[in-house]
């Protein structure tokens, strides 16, 4: 899957207007596929839990040592059927990082990095703590990824077909982060959006291993998303 090949949403999944009331669109995956993900997504977050144990120790002692401040930082998020959970992740910013109230990551550049959060991001080793969220059922390691209901409700105000991604469960990444990047304007929250969209029509096995394949590559190659 090139990211010349991949399908543009507002051509292929930004067609249709969802009828007053409906909760539901037709998922790619039929039940015994979603269960099958998801008793896949559990051994798989169990065996990487234990393997890269070393790799938390050592992520969670270089957090701390830089500011005393704690290693984990967790934050509420919407995940399926529109029920809040708490995402987990290694703390990056500032303890003060948002004193001013909620501010959107500005990719490298944002001065609310720590020195070794930076790294992390960069790396994106600040996401390995969820794969908790992933073992205890609160991610998948593919799907949308999870919003703050703050955000939400401003995304909804603009398209309230963002309802349609509570049927599955958030990812730790997903086909709109590959080709639209970190989120830190509307304007890519409504692109997300509809790659979100596409992807849940047209999600299978197959997808998402491409999906997951292209993130490892990325991440390999060193590319910034």
């Amino acid at each position: 899957m090139s990211e010349t090949s991949a399908l543009v949403p507002e051509q292929k999944a930004g067609g249709w207007t969802p009828k007053e009331g409906e909760r539901f669109i037709p998922d790619g995956m039929n039940a015994f596929q979603r269960n099958t993900k998801r008793v896949a997504d559990c051994l798989m977050a169990l065996v990487a839990l234990v393997v890269f144990s070393p790799l938390f120790l050592v992520c969670y002692l270089a957090v701390r040592r830089e500011d005393g401040g704690p290693a984990i930082f967790r934050q509420e998020r919407i995940g399926r059927f529109g029920r809040p959970f708490y995402i987990y992740k290694f703390r990056s910013m500032k303890l003060d990082a948002e004193k001013a109230g909620p501010a959107l990551y500005k990719s490298g550049k944002d001065d609310r990095l720590t020195r070794v959060g930076k790294f992390l991001r960069e790396h994106h080793l600040d996401e390995l703590p969820q794969l908790w969220n992933v073992f205890v059922g609160d991610m998948a390691f593919i799907g949308p990824r999870p919003e703050r209901k703050f955000y939400i409700d401003q995304i909804m105000e603009h398209d309230p077909r963002y309802r349609f991604l509570y049927q599955i469960r958030p990812g730790v990444t997903s086909y709109a982060t590959l080709y639209n990047g970190y989120t830190d304007t509307m304007e890519k929250m409504l692109r997300r959006l509809r790659y979100d969209l596409f992807y849940l029509e047209h999600r299978s096995w197959w997808f998402d291993f491409k999906i997951l394949l292209q993130t490892f590559l990325n991440i390999v190659h060193g590319k910034k998303f």
